[in-house]
């Protein structure tokens, strides 16, 4: 109808006006189109993308030691260690037993035997052969008695009721206690050793993850200066000044970064979604991780002094000393055993002696009763001779001791090696970042005035790259140092046995 109203009044004119409005209207639904599908692109994107969490090392930590299963594991063994500790008393207890039994004898039981019963009544005058009958009893009734033989059958029924009541006492006791209370506080030095390995280890994946990712910064703002360098040399190209020999070498160096970029990042990626599933988290979470200062205040260090701390305070060492602690108590008890032991006890019995099923059972005269007290004193003397279990567990013992002994002696001179190591690591650390510092304001400097003379025409690109590359290798060994000194400093701190940031607290 349209075409028909225009091609009456203007022909050509009219069917030109109608495509253009055919076409507006066409593009006019293409783009609502795309606008809806690119909308629709954004929620999907904005829903597929976690957030961000902002982390920072204690955050870390505390995650860390809240999700791991191995630390649940120990703590839930040490509160049964404690819980042992707690009522070690228990066992000055003694032991009650009350039983009752129900009894069937195989065959019916005869008791035989003789009683005395009345014979007669014997009337006064009546038997004169009665000698010397006193007068008063000459008109009174006189019984007589007689021995007659019998014969019961016992019941086959049974029922028997018992308590026993049972101590034993020795000085080893007294030991055992003090070996539960030792075996507690094993498991807390063990757990304590492991959450502040847990602690070192992540606050040092976290640095390793902010060196990672300064590095990445790094690369991408070489990208953003070859990117630079390219536009340079293509206007140079174009005005005649530079060869299409420095735009091509533009180009490559160009390209040539992006590949590297990609692979960090998706290292990066790789590390993230491992320090998350650490920390107990899905392993898409994201985080933004809370920069490292750039002014290093450097901490003087006694190398004697930390020596002897962590002689005393290191976990590794305090473990060993508290097994050769529990050897010695295992030792003492087991000495203690072959001592000589008390014991004390005490039952009693009752028993029904007539037939349950009929008779009284509320009837005290048809239950006998029996009991006993005993209070013995005994020693094993077979534990006096040198060849016997008990004395060769005690040598056994001993040897052990030995060995812990020697492997503590190994340990303490481990450990002033290791202090002494990470001390001058600490130190070539620290030289090296005031040399790096001086040479990445030198390379700066370099590479400002390489560029500058590159634009003018003085300098082909390959100078500009080196120059470049001599600031980025300046800048990357300054950061690898600040990161270097920082993770020696919580070692240090792990070795000597201090809360982590007493040291490296003044560089975070």
């Amino acid at each position: 109808m349209i075409r028909f109203f225009y091609g009456e009044r203007s022909g050509r004119r009219g069917e030109q006006i109608s495509r253009r409005r055919m076409a507006w209207g066409f593009a006019y639904r293409a783009s609502a189109m795309l606008l809806f599908i690119m909308a629709g692109a954004v929620a999907v994107a904005q829903d597929a993308v976690p957030d961000t969490m902002r982390l920072t090392p204690s955050m870390a930590v505390e995650l860390a030691i809240a999700n791991n299963l191995s630390l649940e594991s120990t703590r839930i063994a040490n509160e049964t260690k404690k819980r042992k500790s707690d009522y070690s008393w228990n066992q000055f207890i003694p032991s009650v037993t009350v039983g009752g039994s129900l009894i069937l004898d195989n065959k019916a039981t005869t008791q035989s035997g003789t009683t005395l019963v009345p014979a007669g009544i014997f009337q006064s005058g009546t038997y004169t052969s009665i000698p010397n009958l006193p007068p008063e009893l000459q008109d009174s009734p006189v019984f007589g008695v007689a021995a007659v033989p019998y014969s019961v059958t016992l019941p086959q029924w049974h029922i028997a009721t018992s308590i026993q009541i049972s101590l034993n006492l020795s000085i080893a006791m007294i030991e055992s206690m003090n070996r539960l209370r030792l075996d507690y506080e094993s498991g807390l030095l063990s757990y304590d050793k492991a959450v502040s390995q847990l602690e070192r280890d992540v606050r040092k994946s976290y640095y390793q993850m902010l060196l990672v990712q300064e590095n990445i910064k790094l690369q991408r703002e070489s990208l953003v200066t070859a990117e630079r360098q390219e536009a340079t040399a293509r206007a140079n190209y174009q005005a005649g000044l530079a060869p299409e020999l420095s735009l091509l070498q533009a180009q490559v160096s160009k390209e040539n970064l992006r590949p590297t970029i990609e692979e960090a990042e998706n290292n990066f990626k790789l590390l993230m979604a491992q320090f998350a599933m650490n920390l107990g988290l899905p392993y898409d979470t994201s985080f933004e991780f809370e920069p490292l200062a750039t002014d290093i205040s450097f901490v003087p260090l006694d190398v004697r002094e930390l020596i002897s701390q962590a002689s005393n305070s290191k976990p590794d060492i305090q473990e060993i000393r508290q097994n050769i602690l529990l050897l010695q108590s295992a030792r003492k008890a087991q000495v203690q055993s072959m001592y000589p032991a008390l014991s004390i006890s005490w039952g009693l019995t009752n028993a029904f002696t007539q037939d349950p099923w009929k008779d009284n059972w509320f009837n005290g005269d048809n239950w006998n009763q029996s009991g006993s007290l005993t209070i013995s004193l005994g020693i094993q003397l077979h534990n006096l001779l040198p060849w016997t279990s008990s004395r060769q567990t005690v040598k056994d013992i001993d040897d052990n001791m030995q060995s812990l002994n020697i492997g503590l002696a190994q340990a303490i001179r481990g450990t002033e090696l290791e202090i002494y190591n990470t001390v001058l690591s600490l130190q070539k650390a620290q030289t090296q970042i005031a040399a790096l510092q001086k040479t990445v304001e030198l390379a700066q400097r370099s590479y400002e005035l390489t560029e500058q003379a590159y634009r003018a025409g003085f300098q082909d690109l390959l100078q500009v790259q080196n120059a470049e590359q001599q600031l980025n290798q300046a800048k990357v060994g300054v950061l690898v140092q600040n990161f270097t000194y920082l993770q020696g400093l919580l070692d240090l701190e792990y070795a000597i046995g201090v809360p982590f940031g007493t040291l490296s607290g003044s560089i975070q």
